[in-house]
C-alpha cells in the first residue's frame, strides 16, 4: 500500500447514487421520496407529496432518530398527542418506533428534506434521547438558514457538502432544542495533526470520489468529530477543501494544458461537466473556457515583455 501522508491508506472512492424508495411502510402513489445522500451513519431523503384534503391520513412509523426541513407548502403533524401544523421553515422531528400520522386539511402537496441519524451519531451529537421527541418546531431562524444551505447542498448549489450540511443542521436542532449554545473547544497538538494529515489526503486523492465518512476514517474519527474539528483547524469543511483542491488542479490544467474542458472536469474529480462549469464559474467569476483564454493572454503578454527587455 503506498504511503499517503504518513497515513499509509489509498484513496478509497464511494459514490452515492439517487434512488427512488417509499417514505411509508407501503408504497404511496402521492409520496415520491428520493435518496439524496445513504451511508452507515446518516441518510438524506428528498420528500415531495401531493395528498390534499380530499385524502385519508393513515398511522406511519419514524424508522430512525430524524430531523426533516419543511421547504415548501404545509401539512398537519400529530404525533403523541399532539397537533402540530407545519409550514415551510416548520421542524418534523422522529424517535425511531413512534409512530405518526400525517394531514392536509388546508392544502395540496408539501416538501421536505428529511435527515435520518443511527445512534452512535445521536449520542456523539450528545443529545439526550427524548429531544427526538420534540415533534414539531416552528420555523426559527437558527434553523431554516442551515435548513435552506442542506437543501442547496441537495442540489448540488453549494461547495458543503450534503453530509456536512445534514450533520450541521441536526446539531444545530439538538443545540436549539437543548438550550445549548456552542462554546471555543481547545485543540490538542494531536488532532491538529490529525487535520492537517486529512488535507494532505484530501490533496492527493482529490480526483476520487470522496465523502464525510470516508474522510473521517483515514484519520479514525466518526464524521460528526471529524467535521467539527477539521472545520476548526483549518477554516473549512473537508468537503471545501476538497473542491478548492479540485478548483486548484483545474486552474493549473486549463492553463498549461490543451486537454478539452470536460477531461479537465472529469480528471480533477468531478462528477460531471455542469457541475464543473458551474462550481467553477462560481469561485473564478468566469467560465472554465474564458478562463484558459485570459490565462494564455496574460502568459503570451509576459512572454513579449521579457522579449522586449532582452532585446
Amino acid at each position: 500500500m503506498p504511503d499517503r501522508g504518513g497515513m499509509g491508506l489509498e484513496c478509497a472512492p464511494l459514490g452515492l447514487g439517487r434512488v427512488a424508495m417509499p417514505r411509508r411502510g407501503r408504497l404511496d402513489p402521492l409520496v415520491v421520496a428520493t435518496t439524496a445522500l445513504r451511508e452507515g451513519a446518516i441518510s438524506v431523503v428528498d420528500y415531495r407529496c401531493t395528498a390534499g384534503p380530499g385524502d385519508t391520513p393513515y398511522p406511519e412509523l419514524h424508522r430512525g432518530f430524524s430531523v426533516s426541513y419543511v421547504r415548501r407548502g404545509s401539512f398537519g403533524y400529530r404525533y403523541r398527542g399532539a397537533a402540530y401544523d407545519l409550514v415551510a421553515g416548520s421542524v418534523l422531528v422522529g424517535h425511531p418506533g413512534d409512530e405518526f400520522t400525517c394531514t392536509h386539511e388546508h392544502v395540496v402537496g408539501d416538501e421536505c428534506l428529511s435527515v435520518t441519524l443511527d445512534e452512535a451519531t445521536v449520542d456523539e451529537i450528545g443529545a439526550r434521547r427524548d429531544v427526538w421527541r420534540t415533534g414539531g418546531l416552528p420555523p426559527m431562524a437558527e434553523l431554516v438558514v442551515l435548513g435552506e444551505l442542506a437543501q442547496s447542498s441537495a442540489e448540488a448549489a453549494s461547495d458543503i457538502g450534503l453530509d456536512e450540511a445534514a450533520l450541521a443542521f441536526a446539531a444545530r436542532f439538538v443545540a436549539v432544542a437543548t438550550g445549548r449554545r456552542p462554546g471555543q473547544r481547545t485543540v490538542s497538538a494531536r488532532n491538529r495533526r490529525r487535520a492537517v494529515e486529512a488535507a494532505l489526503w484530501l490533496d492527493e486523492c482529490s480526483h476520487e470520489p470522496i465523502d464525510l465518512a470516508t474522510a473521517a476514517r483515514v484519520v479514525g474519527l466518526s464524521p460528526f468529530h471529524f467535521l467539527r474539528l477539521f472545520a476548526n483547524v483549518l477554516g473549512a469543511t473537508p468537503h471545501q477543501y476538497l473542491v478548492r483542491a479540485r478548483l486548484r488542479n483545474a486552474a493549473r490544467l486549463l492553463a498549461d494544458h490543451d486537454r478539452a474542458i470536460t477531461d479537465v472536469a472529469l480528471d480533477v474529480g468531478f462528477a460531471d461537466l455542469s457541475n464543473f462549469v458551474r462550481t467553477f464559474h462560481r469561485a473564478a467569476g468566469m467560465s472554465p473556457g474564458r478562463f484558459r483564454q485570459a490565462a494564455r493572454g496574460e502568459r503570451r503578454l509576459v512572454s513579449r515583455r521579457l522579449a522586449a527587455r532582452v532585446a
